[in-house]
């Protein structure tokens, strides 16, 4: 269908598709066939995006992601090697949102939700542009890495020299833009009160290498 393209990148509802398709008798039908054929992308109950079939531009997983559920930004993992900061691909799209954590599966991937209370949430979150067209949020580095400590489970760091470990050896950490580091948003992070020991380690330990 040659409407499908006006869509572009962007996720789209149900209602929209339903705009689009008002001349038929069951655009329930019509949808399904859609997502058979292959023209649409189903992301998760009422939310779609257009096939390669029909657009010229690459899908942005973190644009999707953001989509998928929210409010939310991508972090974790997913954001550290967005930044290029871990060398380990990343297999799951890790989020960190204001709602209930949520996990979601489909033919694009993996898509996790972790929740966190509002006042952590709103830290250290950027816009990111694309071509000045398409935005999606993501967690700062410095919040990206608070992130990981916070939603690692069973992670035991007791000390300055545990933090480097995980950081070195675990995470395999690229430490060479550090001086650009911004610490406020770390320690921000340490008032909220969650595992406020290890965001300290990490504080301290950042600090000793500058």
């Amino acid at each position: 269908m040659e409407q499908l393209k006006g869509f572009g990148i962007v996720p789209f509802a149900k209602g929209a598709l339903f705009n689009m398709l008002r001349t038929y008798k069951s655009p329930n039908d019509k949808v399904s066939a859609l997502i058979e054929n292959g023209d649409i992308i189903s992301l998760k109950n009422g939310l779609y995006v257009v096939s390669e079939k029909h657009r010229s531009e690459k899908l942005i997983i973190e644009l999707i992601a953001n989509q998928i559920y929210g409010p939310s930004y991508v972090s974790l993992d997913s954001a550290l090697a967005y930044y290029g900061l871990i060398p380990e691909k990343v297999s799951v799209v890790s989020s960190i949102c204001s709602k209930r954590s949520r996990k979601f599966k489909n033919s694009l991937g993996h898509f996790y939700y972790f929740s966190a209370k509002p006042d952590y949430f709103e830290i250290g979150v950027n816009s990111i542009s694309i071509d000045n067209r398409h935005h999606f949020l993501m967690a700062s580095i410095e919040k990206a890495i608070c992130d990981k400590i916070i939603f690692t489970q069973n992670l035991n760091i007791v000390s300055i020299k545990s933090m480097e470990l995980f950081l070195v050896e675990n995470l395999r950490f690229d430490f060479s833009g550090i001086q650009e580091f911004d610490f406020s948003i770390i320690e921000k992070c340490i008032e909220c009160g969650i595992k406020t020991k290890a965001l300290t380690l990490l504080l301290k330990y950042f600090k000793t290498i500058i």
